[in-house]
């Protein structure tokens, strides 16, 4: 199988605006890509698309060959999609929302049990999980979210700004989560603001500005059209022009 997100001349309209304009990229198995772009680029209305949230006004997405709108139910079972925000379920429980998600996806219980306790115990929050998520920090609810959208261990992690609010160890540890996911053949796919993070992580980028893809690829293939010794925020703001 090949494990990849396939964006095929995707655009998004909202009346007679534009909010991101026929752009096509892949994210290839085996790679980690980085999606950067300032707030408004048009970041979160591809990942929403990509995840079948919202439809493409024309263009496709497929996952894992598995186009998103002709079987949305088949290309869904192929990700792990963590959201911008992880205020989500907050009356259960942390382990009965786990176990929910696990539920939906038909986790076998000794798989569901053993991943628990295996991430619960790298984020931190293995005390915490029979206590609400109302009750939970941002950090924690952004940890807990992570854990719902990967508990039935799908190819393709696609993940919205998910080092937002996390503690430098739980950065630390979803960092190292995500390259032994690659490692293993497969794809993860997230955006960021954070430029440093993405150069040391990425094994691609994708730029967007205003709804328009400026670059995909590696980050020596950017460099190779500017200064070799660059780094990732000067060649975006040069890219996009406009600092933050």
């Amino acid at each position: 199988m090949i494990r990849l997100i396939c964006v095929q001349n995707y655009t998004k309209k909202y009346g007679d605006k534009t909010v991101v304009n026929d752009i096509s990229f892949t994210a290839k198995d085996g790679a980690i890509t980085g999606f950067i772009g300032h707030n408004g680029a048009g970041k979160s209305t591809t990942i929403k698309a990509i995840t079948g949230v919202i439809r493409p006004t024309s263009g496709s997405i497929t996952i894992n060959g598995i186009d998103i709108q002709k079987d949305g139910k088949k290309a869904k079972s192929q990700f792990g999609y963590v959201s911008d925000s992880p205020d989500h379920f907050l009356r259960l429980s942390g382990v009965e929302y786990l176990n929910f998600m696990a539920d939906i996806y038909d986790t076998p219980l000794d798989e569901r049990s053993a991943f628990i306790e295996n991430y619960a115990k790298r984020f931190g929050i293995y005390d915490s999980l029979n206590s609400t998520i109302l009750s939970y920090s941002h950090g924690m609810r952004q940890k807990i979210m992570i854990m719902g959208a990967l508990i039935h261990n799908p190819s393709v992690w696609i993940l919205d700004e998910p080092l937002t609010g996390l503690d430098p160890q739980s950065a630390f540890e979803l960092k190292q989560m995500m390259r032994e996911h690659v490692k293993k053949g497969n794809s993860v796919f997230f955006s960021t603001h954070v430029l440093e993070v993405a150069e040391k992580l990425c094994d691609e980028i994708c730029i967007i500005k205003k709804g328009e893809l400026l670059y995909c690829g590696t980050l020596d293939e950017l460099r190779a059209t500017h200064k070799s010794n660059a780094s990732l925020e000067n060649i975006f703001l040069e890219l996009t022009e406009t600092k933050e």
